[in-house]
Order: C-alpha cells, then sequence, then structure tokens
C-alpha cells in the first residue's frame, strides 16, 4: 500500500507508482490510434461521422455500471481490511490473556505467543496462495513447522497448535477450563476472521458481469471517434478527447480490478507486510515481559 498525505493533491498529480497508469496505457494508445485512422479516414478517404446521441446515452449506463463496479470492489477492500483488524484485535486479547492465565509459566506463554504469529504470517501467505509461517520459523520446533508447511492449510495448523497447546496447559493444571475455553474463544475467531479472508480471495465478481462491462466498455471506446469527428472544426482534436475518455473509463475499471482481491502484494493492496510485523512485535513485547 502507498500511503500518502490526503490533503496535498498536487504532490501525487504527476505520480506514477500505483497510479495505473502502466496497466492501461496499452489500451489507452491502441484507442488513440485507432482515433487517429478514423480522423484520417474520415478527412481524407470518406466522412464516417454518426450521430453522438447514442454514446451519450450508452455513456450514462456505462457510467453507472462503472460506479458499481468500483463500489463493489471498494466493499470487498474495506471488508478486508476489517478482518484483518479483527486479526490484530484477537491476537492482542489472546497474547493478553496468556499473560494474565500462564504467568508462572513463560515456556508456554511464549510457545503459544509464537504460533499465534505465526498464524498471522500464515493467513497472509495462504492469501497468497504460499505456505509460509512468516520470520518465526527458526524459532519454532522445526517438526511442527515442517509438518504445518506439509499440510493442505499452515495457516489452520498453526491454530490447531495453539488449541492443543492450552489444552495441555488445562490437563497439567496451569489453566483452569473457563480460561482455556475463553482463550480458545479469541482462536476460534481468528479462524472466522481468516474464512472471511478467503471468501473474499476465492469469490470474484460474476463472469458474466465483468464480461459485459468490459465488451460495453471496448465497443464504446473504440467507436468514440465516429461520434466525435463530426463535433470539431479541427478534426484531429477527436483524438485528443478519444485518449482522455478512454484513459478515464478504462482507468476506473482497472481500479476495480486492482482492489477487488486486496490480499496480494500490488501497489494498491493492503499492507498486510505491515499488519503482520505489527502482530509479532506486539505479541513478541507481551511474551517478552
Amino acid at each position: 500500500m502507498i500511503h500518502y498525505d490526503p490533503h496535498r493533491w498536487l504532490d501525487h498529480f504527476f505520480d506514477y507508482k500505483g497510479s495505473l497508469v502502466r496497466e492501461i496505457t496499452g489500451r489507452v494508445l491502441l484507442c488513440s490510434f485507432w482515433a487517429i485512422g478514423v480522423v484520417y479516414f474520415h478527412l481524407y478517404i470518406m466522412p464516417v461521422g454518426i450521430p453522438s446521441i447514442i454514446h451519450t446515452l450508452v455513456g450514462v449506463a456505462l457510467g453507472l455500471l462503472l460506479v458499481f463496479r468500483t463500489n463493489a470492489s471498494y466493499d470487498r477492500f474495506w471488508e478486508g481490511r476489517k478482518l484483518w483488524g479483527g486479526i490484530v484485535n484477537e491476537t492482542r486479547n489472546l497474547t493478553r490473556s496468556s499473560e494474565a492465565f500462564l504467568h508462572s509459566h513463560p515456556k508456554i506463554r511464549k510457545e503459544l505467543g509464537l504460533w499465534t504469529i505465526a498464524f498471522s504470517y500464515g493467513v497472509m501467505h495462504t492469501l497468497r496462495d504460499k505456505k509460509s509461517l512468516g520470520p518465526v520459523e527458526s524459532k519454532l520446533n522445526n517438526d511442527e513447522v515442517q509438518k504445518a508447511l506439509n499440510s493442505n492449510h499452515p495457516a489452520l495448523y498453526a491454530a490447531k497448535k495453539m488449541s492443543l497447546i492450552l489444552q495441555e496447559a488445562k490437563l497439567n493444571g496451569f489453566i483452569s477450563e473457563f480460561s482455556q475455553s475463553s482463550m480458545d474463544q479469541n482462536i476460534q475467531l481468528l479462524v472466522d476472521y481468516l474464512g472471511g479472508c478467503e471468501r473474499i480471495h476465492r469469490t470474484p465478481l460474476p463472469f458474466a458481469y465483468v464480461v459485459h462491462l468490459r465488451r460495453a466498455l471496448v465497443i464504446y471506446c473504440f467507436t468514440l471517434p465516429f461520434a466525435l469527428v463530426d463535433l470539431f472544426d479541427w478534426k484531429w482534436a477527436t483524438v485528443l478527447d478519444t485518449l482522455f475518455l478512454s484513459y478515464v473509463y478504462f482507468g476506473i475499471e482497472e481500479i476495480g480490478v486492482e482492489i477487488e482481491d486486496p490480499f496480494g502484494e500490488d501497489e494498491n493492496d493492503l499492507p498486510l507486510e505491515d499488519i503482520c510485523m505489527s502482530i509479532s512485535k506486539n505479541t513478541q513485547d507481551m511474551i517478552s515481559a
């Protein structure tokens, strides 16, 4: 994620990084070169202008489709951020509870804390279709780490390991059944938040909607020069208008694509590395106190 000051918008007017210019440049230039060909044909071969009323009406509908597209994508982005906020809160609650209930057993408290950190990194890598428990792998039992990485779902393995640690602590009389149940509830919520993130990651927007929008967008932008060419005394202004409008329309659609699955490593995705690092620091501060 790119951090910026929203009050200083002129500072970002010429920014390239994160602006999605790279992603849409090919489409925009293709539209522009097509517009050059249309204008040349109109001027030197035969008139090809069409009434602009059709594009005016279709442009309204296309604008509504794009608004829905970006709203749906931003809802997914914000929902993902709320789910990760829940993961942060529950890891803090779990670590805080272990500090209170297992204060006299630092070894168990440390192991639970390390697996809590491993869970957060496991969730991040799972959402990126990878398998890793992050930098705490070197601090955990190597056999357990290998079992986690060889499992179908390392994050779930970490959650299971956390519950087993609590179960063992209860059997040894280190914590009461009520304390175990209370702390295991935090683990259950962590798994629930993981499921919510996977729901977003594995469920894209409906295929029919995306295909229809893109077809309409391509047809609109590539027929736009025909509707504009008769509106200007200087016909080559059609190329500039096509360039500008295609940049706006393709850019809006690409923003929706960029934030639809906010758990990746794109410049506009959620800062999961920073969140996991924050969880790691907070947890290690508590278990080392």
